[in-house]
């Protein structure tokens, strides 16, 4: 059997997600790994078959996208020159973590493919949004990475195809500890922009990992660090708490691990302020800007006792086996010789 599994490369939270999966699937069949996109700070052990541009949002500077820069990095001609191109009949199963190439180039030749993400767990209106009008950011998860078929992962089983998170083997495997210090991973917040909101509480020691930064330095209470996956890993096991963006693995983590979590959504991003309100109704403190209230609400949250609790059991591999099962096609023509 042939696979393509394609990623996301917007983030990190994706290729996280696709580290333990990627070993579930390759016990199926030879596995074919496709990235597009250009924001990620992490990556596979496995060499990549296809590395697209793709389309990706632009993280910002002080909580947002950087629209601007995100206009300049599309590439339309070259994106649908990827989606042409891309050799989609050699696969018995085609698998997408919204990665638009694969997902429109299946819908254009009229393939089959699987959604295998967070992203689908918004096709049903049961998962929790946030309250506003965002009528044209639901049209993205509808139509940015459109598949025929959807396994979607949540804080909860909203819906009867929806999962909770998948958890990694190696957080599920460390040894957890309390050195008392918050992990700090917001990735649209320059780290500059952060250290004096930081330096307001002088007893508490930071540890944050900054996209904007190359090498690690510490000032005052803070230790800034470069994204880098075992240096987090170690960090947020340790910490007492995970001060973070409203993105859905990392917090899926921290609270697995019993880790208090605040959360600060990207501004006018919705899937993070949607994932925000899923954590506020589990009971996960929500702030939505840096303000002069940024203090006394950070103190609050880590003198309160810890009142979120979980289950997230290892599903993973049950949930590759029945999607192989349930969504392989047989393809003589591979069995031929033709195409290997």
């Amino acid at each position: 059997m042939k696979i393509l599994f394609a990623i996301q490369g917007t983030g990190n939270g994706h290729i996280s997600r696709a580290r333990e999966i990627v070993p579930l699937l390759q016990q199926h069949g030879k596995v074919d790994l496709l990235i597009s996109g250009t924001q990620a700070d992490v990556s596979l052990d496995q060499a990549l078959s296809y590395q697209f541009h793709g389309f990706s949002f632009i993280f910002g500077k002080s909580g947002g996208v950087n629209h601007w820069q995100t206009y300049r990095n599309i590439n339309l001609f070259k994106l649908r020159k990827d989606i042409v191109s891309l050799p989609l009949n050699q696969y018995n199963l085609i698998v997408n973590d919204f990665e638009p190439v694969t997902a429109w180039a299946c819908k254009l030749k009229g393939i089959p493919s699987v959604s295998l993400s967070h992203q689908a767990s918004f096709i049903s209106d049961k998962t929790p949004r946030a309250s506003g009008t965002y009528n044209w950011a639901e049209m993205i998860f509808k139509y940015y990475a459109p598949t025929t078929h959807h396994i979607g992962f949540h804080f909860k089983p909203y819906d009867v195809f929806i999962n909770t998170p998948v958890i990694r083997s190696e957080i599920r495997n460390l040894e957890i500890g309390d050195k008392g210090h918050i992990t700090v991973y917001l990735p649209s917040f320059d780290d500059r922009i952060l250290l004096p909101f930081l330096h307001q509480l002088p007893d508490i020691r930071w540890e944050v990992f900054s996209k904007h930064c190359k090498i690690s330095y510490r000032e005052k209470n803070v230790l800034v660090n470069p994204i880098a996956n075992s240096e987090y890993n170690k960090s947020v096991v340790n910490c007492l708490g995970l001060l973070t963006g409203g993105g859905f693995e990392g917090p899926a983590e921290a609270l697995f691990l019993g880790k208090k979590v605040m959360m600060i959504p990207m501004k006018n991003q919705f899937e993070q302020q949607c994932n925000a309100e899923a954590a506020k109704q589990m009971g996960v403190p929500v702030i939505y800007c840096l303000n002069q209230g940024f203090a006394a609400a950070v103190r609050q949250w880590i003198e309160q006792p810890l009142n979120v609790s979980t289950n997230f059991s290892n599903q993973t591999e049950a949930i590759i086996n029945r999607l192989v099962q349930e969504h392989s096609l047989s393809r003589p023509f591979l069995s031929s010789g033709l195409l290997s």
